[in-house]
């Protein structure tokens, strides 16, 4: 890695050793490197990153990092992947393996210590064997090496007549593809390749070793393999927040700012009132639920089919319309209550709330109620819906009325409702207003909903009755439906 351009960006470490055979002026390098690691958008991540590796490197609380004795060879400063993830359960604030495993592999990526036998950069929780990456390689030194430096490193390696230092087969694809884009200056890249491997080989050969691995594992994240997540691309909008101007500047005061008892506390306190809309806003949004276009379609579709039948579009109604008529049929539903159309009695299957609308509907409920021993439940809810339409001078009354009548130890009347929805109902009875029972009626309906409903759906005195009206159904009705089945056929 010899270029110009690059060795102008780089953070070089004393006790390094390098591995690019080439030296540049310390003083010049010290001088860019704080402006150029600032701009960097993620300059606070890396830090962060780095704080936590610098902990994991101490001598003494740190990673256990060893040397370990193979059959005919040694791996010097090495440590487990398990290791690593007991110390980071132990001494950094996670919750759990499967955590602690996720962390360690996004540190991984960045290059902050890899694998010693794999191009891939993740972290198993296993006896597999990882090395730290030297300073001099940190993403934060704001690395930006070349294909030029690159071609260099694959030719290097092709010198390198070594097993361990063999390419895999997508770096022997990139070097033929460098080799064909630059076959111009292609003899000077094989000179300063050269250069470098000959220095390589007056090192030791434990400390080869962990320089070759770690210029390697630099390479993995500038250069990843096929299928592997590049870190070192900036996010675009990160990259246009950086290059945008500030706004503002021109109105900065340099020095301290001025402070007026009267206002000095302005600013603090908008900025609390701002954060706290925000916290609320957020709020809103984790608890708005987000249903799919397709399931709402679905259940709107369902709907639409399952009111078909009643929609007076495509079937004719029942009952002709009074208002365009002079039939008053309509006003009259309750008088010809033996005359019942079975599809009106088959809409009190759709919902308890459809059964409720309907008078007839509602006193059939009733007698199924009287005969389970539960007719207490729906007169209190009734009486509750009453309450909430009574004028404000009659609310008080009658909230006494309900409690006496349902709820108190001597009721008339008492209704099951559990312990939470009685000591609510209870508290609220100090305001006594007409949203006093709404606790306790949400508790009285769903107990219908989910189990008088139900069996009432399942009764043979619902069963006869919509049996007795079928046969009943006239053949009028039976007529209109076909005849709009057939017209439906017909447009489809």
């Amino acid at each position: 890695m010899n270029s110009d351009k690059a060795a102008n960006k780089r953070k070089p470490e004393p006790n390094n050793g390098g591995c690019t055979g080439t030296s540049t002026n310390e003083d010049a390098i010290q001088t860019q490197t704080p402006s150029i690691t600032e701009e960097s958008p993620n300059h606070l991540l890396y830090k962060k990153m780095e704080k936590i590796v610098e902990k994991m490197q101490d001598e003494t609380t740190g990673v256990p990092v060893r040397t370990v004795k193979s059959f005919m060879s040694k791996i010097p400063s090495v440590f487990t992947g398990s290791d690593l993830i007991m110390w980071m359960l132990k001494n950094l604030d996670v919750e759990d393996q499967q955590e602690a495993l996720h962390l360690a592999h996004l540190m991984a990526a960045h290059g902050y210590f890899f694998p010693i036998d794999d191009h891939m950069l993740t972290v198993k929780n296993d006896n597999t064997f990882y090395r730290f990456q030297t300073p001099y390689f940190w993403p934060s030194n704001c690395w930006e090496p070349e294909n030029t430096d690159y071609a260099v490193y694959l030719c290097k390696r092709t010198m390198q007549n070594k097993t361990r230092l063999e390419l895999a087969d997508y770096e022997a694809e990139n070097l033929a593809r460098l080799q064909k884009m630059f076959s111009r200056k292609w003899e000077f890249i094989f000179m300063q390749a050269e250069a470098q491997s000959k220095v390589d080989k007056k090192r030791d050969k434990l400390e080869r070793k962990v320089l070759d691995s770690q210029e390697r594992a630099f390479w993995d994240v500038h250069r990843p393999m096929p299928g592997c997540v590049n870190t070192t691309e900036i996010d675009i909008k990160k990259a246009c927040q950086m290059n945008k101007p500030m706004h503002g500047i021109k109105n900065m005061q340099v020095g301290p700012p001025r402070m007026s008892p009267s206002t000095s506390g302005i600013n603090s306190k908008s900025s609390v009132d701002i954060v706290k809309k925000q916290i609320a806003l957020l709020k809103c949004r984790l608890e708005r639920r987000n249903i799919k276009v397709s399931k709402a379609a679905e259940s709107f579709v369902a709907y639409c089919e399952q009111y078909l039948e009643y929609d007076s579009f495509f079937v004719a109604p029942e009952y002709p319309n009074p208002w365009i008529s002079d039939n008053p049929e309509l006003w009259e539903q309750e008088k010809q209550a033996k005359d019942i159309s079975a599809r009106r009695v088959k809409r009190w299957a759709f919902s308890l709330q459809e059964l409720l609308q309907d008078p007839i509907g509602r006193e059939h409920f009733v007698k199924f109620l009287d005969k389970e021993f539960s007719g207490e439940n729906l007169k209190f809810w009734e009486a509750v819906q009453e309450l909430k339409a009574l004028p404000q001078s009659d609310v008080q009354n009658k909230v006494q009325e309900i409690w006496m009548e349902f709820l108190a130890p001597d009721a008339s009347c008492p209704i099951n409702v559990d312990c939470k929805s009685y000591e609510i109902t209870k508290k609220n009875m100090e305001s006594q207003d007409r949203w006093s029972f709404d606790c306790a009626a949400a508790h009285v309906y769903h107990l219908m909903k989910s189990d008088s409903y139900s069996r009432y759906l399942r009764s043979e005195m619902y069963k006869e009755f919509l049996n007795g009206s079928k046969k009943k159904t006239s053949v009028k009705g039976i007529r209109s439906i076909v005849s709009f089945s057939a017209r439906k056929d017909n447009i489809t």
